[in-house]
C-alpha cells in the first residue's frame, strides 16, 4: 500500500453489503481521530483501552445515522470506571467529515494496574441514544452489561433490543512507524443481518448471559447458514489487517469475503469534533436561580465550567447567569 493510499483511509468508516449472505458491514480506521479523543485526558492505560473500544464501536454504529442526527453511546457501571461516553455526529452535509468525541470517568484512587479493564466498569447498563434533532423525541435503548468486552455488550444490545444479529471485531493500541513517533491505531469490523419483515419473537429467553439473546439466537435455516459462514469468515481477521496500515478496507474484504459478493459504499470520513461553547453553558445554567448560581460561584466572583470531552474552560460573570439573568 503507498503512503497515499494509506491516508485516504486514516479516519474512515466504509460501508459494505453482502450480497450473497444478506449481510450489511461497516469497516472502520481511527488513527488520528482517536489520538484526539484520548489526548484530551491522561487516563490510565485500562481506561484508554475502554474508551479506544467505545470510540470504534461509535464510529461503526454511528455511521448508519441520518445528516444532522447524533448518536450517543453511555456505559454506566458500579465499578472504578463509572461511566464512559461517547457522542458521533452526523455529517451537516453530503460529503461532510462526522465529528465524534468521548470521555470516561473513574475513580482516580483505584488501583488500575494489571487489570482486565472491562472488569473496572462492573454492573450497569450500555445504553444507545439518537436525538434526531430540535422537536423529536429522542430514541433510547438500553441493556445490562453482560459478556466480557464493550463489544460483547453491544452486540447483546442489537440482539435484545433490536433483534438484528450483530458481531464486531476490534483491534487497537500504540504503534511505531518507521521515522514517526508513538501514535494510535485503531480498526474495525461489524456485521450485521439485514432487517426482516417479521422480527423474532421468544418468551423462552435466550442463550446469552442471564438468558438475554444472542445473534445465534436470531436466524436458522438457510439464514442460519449464510450467518455463520460469514462470521467464520469474519474469525479469521488478523489484528495488523484491522489496523492497517498496509492492507485497505477492500483489499480486506475481497480476502475475507470475496466468494460473498462484497459490494462496497461511499466512504464516511470522520473527525475528533466537540460541540461546546459558551452559548451552550449559559443555555444549561439558565434553569438555576440566584441562589444556586451563588453557590457554584468561586471566591474569585466567577463561575467556571470545564467541557469533558474536550478540555475547554470557561469563565463567567455570574451576573448574567440563570433564570433571572435570563428574563425568567
Amino acid at each position: 500500500m503507498t503512503i497515499g493510499t494509506k491516508i485516504a483511509w486514516d479516519d474512515t468508516v466504509l460501508p459494505f453489503q453482502l450480497d450473497h449472505s444478506d449481510v450489511r458491514g461497516r469497516v472502520v480506521r481511527l488513527d488520528g481521530t482517536l489520538d484526539s479523543v484520548l489526548k484530551q485526558h491522561e487516563y490510565p492505560a485500562a481506561v484508554e483501552a475502554l474508551v479506544a473500544e467505545a470510540t470504534l464501536l461509535t464510529a461503526l454504529i454511528g455511521q448508519m445515522i441520518k445528516l444532522r442526527w447524533k448518536l450517543s453511546l453511555q456505559i454506566r457501571g458500579n465499578g472504578p470506571v463509572s461511566l464512559i461516553a461517547t457522542d458521533y455526529y452526523g455529517p451537516t452535509e453530503d460529503g461532510d467529515p462526522a465529528r465524534l468525541r468521548a470521555y470516561a470517568s473513574f475513580d482516580p484512587d483505584a488501583d488500575l494496574t494489571g487489570v482486565d479493564p472491562f472488569s473496572l466498569i462492573g454492573e450497569g447498563f450500555f445504553a444507545i441514544l439518537i436525538d434526531q434533532g430540535e422537536g423529536m423525541v429522542p430514541y433510547q435503548g438500553i441493556t445490562p452489561i453482560a459478556g466480557t468486552s464493550l463489544s460483547d455488550c453491544a452486540e447483546t444490545y442489537f440482539a435484545q433490543s433490536e433483534q438484528l444479529p450483530t458481531r464486531f471485531q476490534l483491534s487497537f493500541g500504540q504503534s511505531t512507524l518507521p521515522g514517526e513517533g508513538a501514535q494510535w491505531r485503531a480498526g474495525g469490523m461489524m456485521l450485521q443481518m439485514m432487517p426482516k419483515a417479521s422480527p423474532y419473537a421468544t418468551d423462552e429467553g435466550g442463550s446469552g448471559e442471564d438468558g438475554l439473546l444472542s445473534h445465534s439466537d436470531l436466524v436458522d435455516g438457510d439464514e442460519g447458514e449464510n450467518w455463520n459462514r460469514v462470521n467464520l469468515l469474519l474469525d479469521t481477521v488478523e489484528e495488523l489487517e484491522l489496523i492497517g496500515p498496509q492492507v485497505a478496507p477492500t483489499d480486506l474484504l475481497i480476502r475475507l469475503f470475496h466468494e460473498e459478493q462484497p459490494r462496497v459504499f461511499d466512504t464516511q470520513p470522520i473527525r475528533f469534533g466537540c460541540t461546546c461553547s459558551e452559548d451552550r453553558v449559559r443555555q444549561s445554567l439558565s434553569i438555576y436561580g440566584a441562589d444556586d448560581i451563588a453557590e457554584m460561584t468561586t471566591d474569585e466572583g466567577v463561575l467556571t465550567a470545564d467541557c469533558q470531552f474536550c478540555g475547554a474552560h470557561y469563565v463567567l460573570d455570574p451576573k448574567t447567569l440563570g433564570v433571572e439573568a435570563n428574563g425568567g
